[in-house]
């Protein structure tokens, strides 16, 4: 092809069904596989990942964002959107669209008997609260330089500071 055509290749094309994926499992409620599309590309605003849910488990906790909107594309099977304390029904071809704030705190599960593959589309906003209803908790984090976080801290409610806490 060229090197050209290969450094651009490179830098703008991934196929999501050739890309490596990473296995992330926490039992018993959590399995999936997945990879994150555009890390290594020219990417800097957008985040797009592949991940395919194992059937009966969810795919991460129960969260919101306060920065990042969402979307995600659900590529085969079917399950459910757990969204504003309801069960909603999803199936392949589903698009789903997720606004950042507290109104939306989601979830997809796999509550069928085959895997649930859908890609999974973001704003890369930085800095970016995540807030954990079930748990209680939240991230805050914000990026430094290309992919890396500069600063990622998972913290409890319970867990806070005076504003005057260890100053001098």
């Amino acid at each position: 092809m060229g090197e050209r055509i290969d450094e651009l290749r490179s830098k703008l094309i991934r196929n999501y069904k050739e890309v490596e994926r990473s296995h992330d499992e926490r039992a018993p409620l959590y399995d999936s596989l997945g990879a994150r599309l555009a890390q290594g590309t020219a990417a800097t605003k957008l985040g797009i990942s592949v991940d395919t849910v194992a059937p009966g488990k969810r795919s991460c906790p129960y969260h919101f964002h306060y920065a990042q909107e969402e979307a995600f594309v659900i590529l085969s099977g079917e399950g459910t959107l757990r969204v504003a304390g309801e069960m909603v029904p999803i199936k392949a071809g589903d698009t789903i669209f997720i606004p950042p704030g507290p109104a939306y705190p989601h979830q997809i599960i796999n509550t069928s008997n085959a895997a649930l593959e859908y890609l999974s589309i973001s704003t890369r906003d930085s800095p970016e609260v995540v807030e954990y209803p079930d748990s209680g908790k939240y991230l805050a984090s914000a990026k430094r330089g290309d992919d890396a976080y500069g600063f990622s801290r998972m913290h409890r409610e319970k867990d806070d500071l005076d504003y005057w806490d260890g100053e001098p």
